[in-house]
């Protein structure tokens, strides 16, 4: 069975940094996709970043140059940096694993306050 644990995030002031990460356990990590989506009331969720088993990487042209996603697969954890953060880059941040009917973690709630 997949899980994916995330940690981190909370409340922090425009133009500060934050760091999410995911654990992952139950799969095979290294061979997967990983990324970060983002909700907020009302919408749909949002791809923020994507990483691949090689390490390239992708980013939403709403965070590029501020967020930076990362992985360790000998940890099985799968990170992201976000600096200069906005009020508008509030929500509640989900770990995805790009498994066989997609994985998800339970989210993290991201506050970036004005």
């Amino acid at each position: 069975q997949v899980h994916l644990v995330e940690s981190g995030g909370g409340l922090v002031q425009a133009g500060g940094s934050l760091r999410l990460s995911c654990a992952a356990s139950g799969i095979a990590f290294s061979i997967y996709v990983m990324g970060w989506y983002r909700q907020t009331p009302g919408k749909e969720r949002e791809l923020v970043a994507t990483i691949t088993s090689g390490g390239a990487t992708s980013y939403a042209s709403s965070v590029k140059g501020r967020f930076t996603i990362s992985r360790d697969n000998a940890k099985n954890t799968v990170n992201l940096r976000m600096n200069s953060l906005k009020p508008e880059d509030t929500a509640v941040y989900y770990c995805y694993g790009q498994t066989p009917g997609l994985s998800w973690g339970q989210g993290r709630q991201v506050t970036v306050s004005s």
